[in-house]
């Protein structure tokens, strides 16, 4: 009988050869990739959801992609196991994704779930202690097994119950990635991304927009996550937030942003960003938002402009006496 398991695949050289190797000892594959907000990459074309994707595509594996929702939000915001060095909240995360994994596990059928992680690898989440904590809150212990370290564990099931041999894993341990490149070029694995991703929540330049939005938002949003990685961000009231385009693109994909009751501006009388609104607005607010793009025009000092304000597809004009100055815009910015 072959056993079905479900793989953690992000599409980097680990999860890569995780799969690898099950499917070298005929294990029926399939794959979980989680898409977030919060992942370093970018492009429409790029990534680590096509590039999981690709792969299962090379394997001819299926492949069920899931986003993390409102609910991975609120452990970001508050995590049992606390975080890194920034808002990364890695044991946290990984039960989560896991306990997710066992609900599909259970749903069609499969066996066991598989990761690439590596013991050591990384300094919060898979140290031998956490690792143990993360198997245990996640509901899988003895079935959850790790390819590419599993000679450092004991056994798992699948081990025990000779659905996969021991003596074909991995014993794969510490930061040096030369042992996965050696073991890609041994099984012919071909055309992998950087062996490392990344995660914004670690990145201590972005934790200030992190914290800005859990701090003003009651309600968590999956599209003010997102807009982190656009423009420039001003908070200019309790609950208003001000995202300045940066170029046309940005400037189009904030006004496909905003949302009912908010509001974009633009200077009708030159070149300027576009201005979006998030959250509540009040006149005082947008004349102040008005004021602000215009310290990204070329405009002088005291000039009266006139401002395009669009609401719900409604515009109506808006006069300024002049653009901020610098020392109150930089004030007003999200670090």
């Amino acid at each position: 009988m072959q056993r079905k398991a479900i793989g953690l695949l992000s599409g980097g050289l680990d999860s890569t050869l995780a799969v690898k190797v099950l499917l070298e000892q005929g294990i029926a594959v399939e794959a979980l990739n989680f898409t977030s907000p919060f992942c370093t990459c970018t492009g429409k074309n790029a990534g680590c959801k096509s590039e999981a994707v690709r792969v299962a595509e090379e394997f001819k594996i299926p492949i069920k992609v899931m986003h993390k929702g409102a609910d991975y939000l609120e452990i970001v915001r508050n995590p049992k196991h606390g975080y890194g060095k920034g808002l990364n909240p890695c044991i946290d995360c990984r039960i989560f994704l896991l306990k997710k994994a066992k609900e599909y596990m259970e749903e069609i059928g499969a066996d066991f779930v598989f990761t690439g992680e590596v013991l050591g690898q990384r300094p919060m989440s898979q140290r031998r202690d956490t690792l143990r904590v993360i198997e245990r809150e996640s509901g899988l212990e003895g079935l959850l097994l790790r390819p590419l370290s599993a000679k450092h564990f004991s056994p798992t099931i699948p081990e025990q119950e000779g659905w996969v041999d021991r003596e074909k894993l991995l014993s794969i341990q510490g930061r040096s990635r030369k042992e996965q490149m050696d073991l890609a070029e041994e099984l012919d694995v071909k055309n992998y991304p950087c062996p490392a991703g990344g995660c914004l929540l670690t990145e201590l330049s972005f934790v200030p927009k992190i914290r800005d939005v859990f701090d003003h938002t009651d309600g968590l949003n999956m599209r003010d996550f997102r807009l982190l990685k656009l423009g420039r961000h001003f908070r200019i009231g309790d609950r208003t937030k001000v995202i300045l385009g940066r170029n046309e693109g940005e400037n189009e994909m904030l006004e496909r942003s905003v949302q009912a009751g908010e509001a974009t501006l633009h200077w009708l009388d030159g070149m300027s960003p576009l201005a979006a609104v998030m959250g509540e607005s009040s006149e005082e607010l947008l004349v102040l938002t008005g004021r602000l793009l215009l310290r990204y025009a070329k405009i002088e000092p005291g000039t009266a402009a006139r401002i395009a304000v669009n609401c719900d597809g409604a515009e109506r004009e808006l006069t300024v006496e002049g653009p901020l100055d610098e020392e109150e815009a930089k004030s007003l910015m999200v670090a």
